[in-house]
């Protein structure tokens, strides 16, 4: 039975007796977890190249998804076998930093994903992670399934500033957002994301270079 008036101290000194070395662990044990992991993590990988819909598809960010599942997983397994290795774990993983700009909304889902995949198989809840990721899989197929038939492009133009009006005035009718507009001497560098139709043509005036 919990005794309500344990301390953190009396917890502590309790996990240390229970704990368990890392070495003990089952080789078989270990091998499965990494397995199922890794299956989830490619089930990820394909859901993420089949409903992509940004501008330049990342092979990289793509397999480093794969990556943290089962990185998570090893971390997981970790924590859980030896207390002193996870306050060890803990501290050295808040140190870390990352500054990797996440140019879609949607990537940050895939990454949390991964990562969820990899908590869920390092404690052995295999069953859990399969059925969310199944469930977490087919919402986004059908959502998928739903997308405009507009493609999404990186638009650079280099023109005239006296044309201008003529740019925008034929860039009308289709969904852009201005990424970046320079201005040198005598011309204007305009970067854009664009979604068109594949009919879809620009035309401007002669008169513009």
């Amino acid at each position: 039975m919990f005794n309500s008036t344990m301390t953190f101290k009396d917890v502590l000194e309790e996990g240390f007796k229970s704990n368990k070395d890392v070495s003990q662990l089952d080789f078989t044990h270990v091998l499965t977890t990494l397995g199922v992991a890794l299956i989830i993590g490619l089930f990820i990988f394909a859901i993420y190249r089949f409903t992509y819909e940004g501008v330049i598809y990342s092979h990289s960010y793509n397999m480093s998804i794969l990556l943290i599942s089962l990185i998570t997983t090893l971390i997981i397994m970790t924590i859980s076998s030896n207390i002193v290795l996870s306050l060890g774990m803990v501290g050295a993983l808040s140190i870390v930093r990352f500054r990797t700009a996440i140019k879609e909304p949607i990537d940050i889902v895939y990454m949390f994903w991964s990562i969820a995949v990899g908590i869920t198989t390092g404690a052995g809840l295999f069953y859990l992670a399969v059925m969310g990721s199944v469930f977490i899989g087919v919402i986004i197929i059908l959502f998928s399934l739903f997308k405009t038939t507009k493609k999404t492009y990186i638009l650079i133009a280099y023109f005239d500033k006296a044309c201008e009006a003529d740019v925008l005035k034929a860039l009308s009718g289709n969904t852009y957002v201005i990424k970046s507009k320079i201005f040198t001497k005598d011309q204007i560098e305009l970067t854009l994301k664009i979604k068109v139709k594949k009919s879809n043509r620009f035309y401007v005036s002669n008169q513009c270079h």
